[in-house]
């Protein structure tokens, strides 16, 4: 079922001026009840500014008047609203992490040089401009920006971001580095772990070999430097 284009502030708007029950506002608004009994409330996080469906052309007087006179009425959108489409442009980031961005640039930008502005941009949704300022030193709130990784960020995600970082080294010519340091500890991991099975081999080797010797011994026979405690 069709939905008003600002579900929340409709809500409001016919909690005040209308006597439709809470029931039916939810069922047009697409809403939970218990939405709806905020807003009539005044406990929802921000007071919402209603608005109109009359004006809008979402609703008619004449739909109102058949829910208000029967409260299992359920009303009937009049004029969907025209669906919201996605214009090309940068990446959409809500305004809680926009002050994230930079931080996020730099760490590309410190950590993948290879990858272009361009790139950049549509990973976190930012112009070449604030990415050149950042890459210059130049920009105004340098001091207080601190590398982090834009993923941990919630900037972008990890398939796309690697997917930029490949793409750059594929059109730089160059192979993903590897990084040496885990292949040396590895190799000195294997030499230490088959050290540690031959040491194992040899004392397994030794101790049965003592525990043969022990066995052809004679019976009575005194363990140099232990008294015999029958001998008076």
């Amino acid at each position: 079922m069709a939905q008003p284009l600002m579900p929340h502030a409709t809500a409001a708007w016919l909690v005040e001026n209308t006597s439709l029950t809470f029931e039916q506002i939810a069922e047009f608004c697409g809403l939970h009840i218990l939405e709806v009994q905020a807003i009539a409330d005044d406990t929802a996080a921000t007071k919402l500014t209603g608005r109109d469906p009359v004006r809008a052309g979402e609703l008619t007087h004449e739909e109102i008047e058949k829910g208000q006179k029967d409260s299992s009425y359920v009303l009937q959108m009049h004029k969907a609203p025209d669906p919201v489409r996605r214009t090309r442009g940068p990446r959409y980031t809500p305004v809680s992490k926009r002050q994230d961005k930079p931080d996020g640039i730099a760490w590309i930008i410190k950590n993948h040089p290879e990858v272009s502005d361009g790139q950049i941009g549509k990973l976190i949704g930012t112009t070449r401009t604030t990415i050149a300022a950042i890459r210059e030193r130049s920009h105004w709130n340098m001091a207080n920006i601190t590398p982090k990784d834009p993923v941990t960020l919630g900037l972008t995600s990890q398939r796309e971001l690697d997917a930029a970082i490949a793409k750059a080294q594929k059109a730089a010519g160059g192979a993903a580095p590897t990084d040496e340091r885990f292949e040396s500890d590895r190799d000195a991991l294997i030499v230490q772990l088959r050290a540690e099975r031959e040491q194992h081999h040899r004392d397994a080797e030794a101790a049965l070999a003592a525990a043969e010797a022990g066995e052809d011994a004679p019976s009575d026979e005194i363990v140099p430097g232990i008294r015999d405690p029958f001998k008076r």
